[in-house]
């Protein structure tokens, strides 16, 4: 019970520190640039974790870094920029909330974890929950934007399996970088070629990319792929539902925003959908109990 309650809590952090982004990314990065942001968010968390594990791939893991890498930052990373341009922010997190579905469907398939009734009905309630808290139905839809979001989700949640299946035996904080790594160097010539030469950095685009690349990228994705060794991939994905209510309880607590009666009913959806995602409890020390009585 302890394990796994630790390992939530582990997990949690990438959520967290994603929802975190939405301020930052919006008061202190360049607006422009997408490809070029995702590089140099994904690049230096890469090397921050080379450095601290200094494991080199081997054998299979070249090719699984670059699958993984091209599954979990550098398309996804592009696809979230093109989302986030085109597509208000309200809809690309509600289409982003499925993502525990979906990912529950491909780990039945891949690594053998049949989702029970429960999970899936976190599922709903914490996607519902999301859409309430977010949406509003005044803004515009763009094809576009509809595509690359759904596409980003189904893609990401792929990655993030395969990443559970293959995760066995290699180092948690090694494989994470080769991923990041892998994804940012695939990003470069793409965004040299579409965006033409980086972008100029002032002191606090630079902190705003420091937080992003070292908080919410190398700490979160590295406790996202810890958590996916230790939990379900049911659990996970549900967790992963805290990180629009971060964002909505970020800009409530800095930008002064109002949460509504509608957003806080959204928000307790999120949460009792996190909270049927937990991890089932089997009662060991129950059965310990009668085997010492005989």
């Amino acid at each position: 019970m302890e394990a796994s309650v630790r390992w939530t809590l582990v997990t949690a952090i990438a959520p967290v520190a994603w929802g975190t982004t939405y301020f930052v990314t919006h008061e202190y990065l360049p607006a422009g640039d997408p490809l070029y942001g995702a590089a140099i968010r994904a690049l230096p968390a890469g090397l921050l974790l080379l450095a601290v594990r200094r494991q080199l791939p081997r054998g299979s893991w070249w090719w699984r870094s670059a699958v993984l890498g091209l599954l979990n930052t550098g398309v996804f990373f592009a696809l979230v920029y093109v989302a986030a341009q085109v597509l208000p922010t309200s809809l690309a997190s509600t289409i982003m909330a499925t993502s525990p579905m979906v990912m529950m469907m491909i780990a039945w398939g891949l690594v053998a974890e049949r989702p029970h009734v429960r999970h899936l009905a976190g599922a709903g309630i914490g996607a519902g929950g999301v859409a309430l808290m977010l949406l509003t139905g005044a803004d515009q839809v763009g094809p576009l934007g509809v595509i690359a979001s759904v596409a980003a989700m189904l893609l990401s949640s792929l990655g993030y399996i395969l990443a559970k299946r293959w995760g066995g035996g290699v180092d948690v904080l090694a494989s994470t970088s080769w991923q990041l790594i892998a994804g940012g160097l695939l990003l470069l010539p793409f965004a040299v070629v579409v965006e033409g030469a980086p972008p100029h950095l002032d002191a606090p685009a630079l902190l705003g990319f420091g937080y992003v690349s070292v908080v919410a990228t190398a700490l979160a994705f590295a406790a996202w792929f810890a958590g996916l060794r230790h939990l379900p991939a049911a659990t996970v994905g549900l967790v992963g539902l805290l990180n629009p209510v971060t964002g909505v309880l970020l800009g409530t607590v800095i930008a002064g925003e109002v949460l509504t009666v509608r957003q806080l009913c959204g928000l307790v959806l999120v949460l009792a959908g996190v909270l049927l995602g937990r991890p089932v409890v089997r009662k060991v020390k129950a059965a310990r109990t009668v085997s010492s009585v005989h």
